[in-house]
């Protein structure tokens, strides 16, 4: 009897902590921002989808960059590290895959985000880009970044929308195939982590198919880090890292040099 309950016990605690390793956090850094962020109405198709947008403190006009989220939705951190890329002086603006689901577990999320088609990722992409571009306080250069599997579509979608001076995929499955790469008019940049072979394995094909096509492809890899390295390595994340947090610095220091490149 006392072996069934520490069972019992033991299985509710690992649910529990497994729910508490995607718990979302961020929100303090949101409420004390001195930046402006707000939630926006986006015609997409026959549909009309959520984005968060965030504009930094400049007195000229300003990059767009497009941010695609994990599979956990467009949490508060997704939607602090907006507020860190407009501090950084673009324009952040994220839009709502999940129309405002969010989840504590993977089970879950890959459910909800498997569900979201090719075609449904173009479609809410392409209707951000418009918007984004439309934006007075836009210069008219846009860019793309994306984590986890919005890292895989950041690299996709900079094969579909030739206006793109950029794409950041962070930690995000990399193209398999020629016909992928062949419309890529932007430089893309990779980062990961070292731990993280599921996704690391894709990298060596991705650099033969975009040399062969003559694109530029930049994959770093970070050592000692793991899958989710940004959101694992922030320092307000109840579950932060150390590794995963000095990879986060790294990676953030290369990410701000790029931003500075983009025109």
């Amino acid at each position: 009897m006392k072996t069934l309950l520490f069972a019992l016990v033991f299985g509710c605690l690992a649910q529990s902590l497994l729910a508490q390793e995607y718990k979302d956090f961020g929100r303090d850094r949101l409420n004390s921002s001195p930046r402006h962020g707000e939630w926006v109405d986006i015609k997409s198709g026959d549909r009309t989808i959520k984005a968060f947008i965030v504009y930094p403190e400049r007195k000229d006009k300003a990059p767009a960059v497009l941010v695609i989220q994990e599979i956990f939705g467009l949490t508060d951190w997704l939607r602090s590290m907006c507020d860190e890329l407009a501090e950084n002086g673009v324009i952040a603006i994220a839009p709502d895959f999940l129309n405002g689901q969010k989840f504590e577990d993977a089970d879950g999320a890959r459910k909800a985000i498997s569900a979201v088609t090719e075609e449904q990722v173009k479609t809410v992409l392409d209707a951000t880009a418009d918007y984004a571009l439309k934006i007075p306080a836009c210069n008219g250069t846009l860019a793309v970044c994306g984590f986890c599997r919005g890292g895989g579509w950041a690299f996709t979608y900079a094969n579909e929308n030739p206006k793109l001076k950029a794409a950041y995929s962070f930690y995000g499955a990399a193209p398999d195939s020629a016909d992928k790469v062949k419309s890529i008019a932007c430089p893309v940049y990779g980062f990961y982590g070292e731990n993280d072979e599921r996704v690391n394995a894709t990298i060596t094909k991705a650099e033969e198919l975009m040399k062969a096509a003559g694109k530029t492809y930049e994959p770093v890899i970070y050592k000692g880090a793991g899958h989710g390295f940004m959101r694992s390595g922030e320092p307000s994340n109840p579950n932060f890292r150390e590794a995963d947090g000095r990879a986060r610095d790294e990676a953030w220091a290369r990410w701000k040099m790029l931003l500075k490149q983009l025109p």
